[in-house]
């Protein structure tokens, strides 16, 4: 087995979020992928096995295997253009298939993602309360254009947005307890964010779930986001930019695309390097 340790959605060469992506000649069992993600330190290692009509993926993060992880997908579509060529591939997850396209790029392999399908419905009033108080957040410094609700794209998601930069920045929270609460709605990760403009968005992604304090980038997270914007009728670029990492001194850029048809998936590219 080979793990090549790549760093997707990263900014003029720099920052983005480490994956591991390992080419298997079969598929290991859950126990031994989930001691090779710990093992290789990443939120998430995506791993490998050629099929006639694509490749079988799954995704491992140190405690737990998420059924689509966007950033690894971008990480091993750079790995496979750079074995085999640019092109699409095709991607069997657990519970979906989707496309990843390669391309060469200034900085050597970027890649594009399609999402599975996007849906989102209501959060409880009184797990959004506990959400909030576990992060030190108050409602009156939510953004009410932007409703607390889950959303999925592959993975599930809660979307949160602020009404300033200052309160993304400040972000904290209590790791085992929210890590209880997002068991509870099977969320992968916490989407906390901040509309700079109709096509940029800040974000930060806390993933307890997957025992790691904050992701980042998030491309499945990503792509939920875009469904969940298409959903509430959101009036920005249907073409938008995520900041994420910032704030962790890990400049990430990811580039989303959606079309106004529900449900359909998110298309969500960026460059990638590799690690040192």
């Amino acid at each position: 087995m080979e793990i090549l340790r790549l760093a997707a959605f990263s900014q003029n060469g720099l920052g983005g979020n480490p994956a591991g992506v390992a080419f298997c000649d079969e598929m290991p069992s859950a126990e031994t992928m989930m001691s090779i993600a710990k093992e290789v330190g990443y939120s998430e290692t995506a791993f490998l096995v050629k099929q006639e009509n694509g490749w079988r993926v799954r995704y491992f993060a140190p405690e737990l295997e998420v059924p689509f992880c966007g950033h690894a997908t971008i990480a091993l579509g750079a790995a496979l253009g750079e074995r085999f060529g640019e092109g699409t591939y095709m991607l069997i997850l657990n519970d979906n298939t989707i496309s990843v396209r390669a391309s060469k790029s200034d900085l050597g392999f970027s890649a594009a993602l399609r999402s599975p399908s996007t849906w989102t419905k209501a959060a409880p009033e009184e797990y959004i309360t506990r959400i909030l108080s576990a992060f030190q957040l108050k409602r009156e410094q939510l953004d009410e254009r932007f409703p607390v609700r889950i959303a999925g794209a592959g993975a599930t998601h809660l979307i949160v947005f602020v009404k300033d930069r200052q309160t993304l920045a400040d972000m904290r929270y209590p790791f085992e307890e929210v890590r209880t609460m997002m068991a509870e709605q099977d969320l992968v990760t916490i989407s906390l964010l901040w509309q700079e403009s109709d096509s940029v968005i800040h974000s930060r992604n806390p993933f307890a779930a997957g025992g790691v304090y904050e992701d980042p980038a998030t491309g499945a997270a990503a792509a939920a986001l875009a469904g969940y914007l298409r959903e509430i009728g959101w009036k920005g670029s249907k073409n938008f930019t995520i900041l994420q990492g910032e704030d962790m001194g890990v400049p990430s850029h990811l580039n989303v695309s959606f079309t106004s048809k529900a449900g359909d998936g998110i298309s969500v590219s960026g460059e990638v390097r590799k690690m040192e």
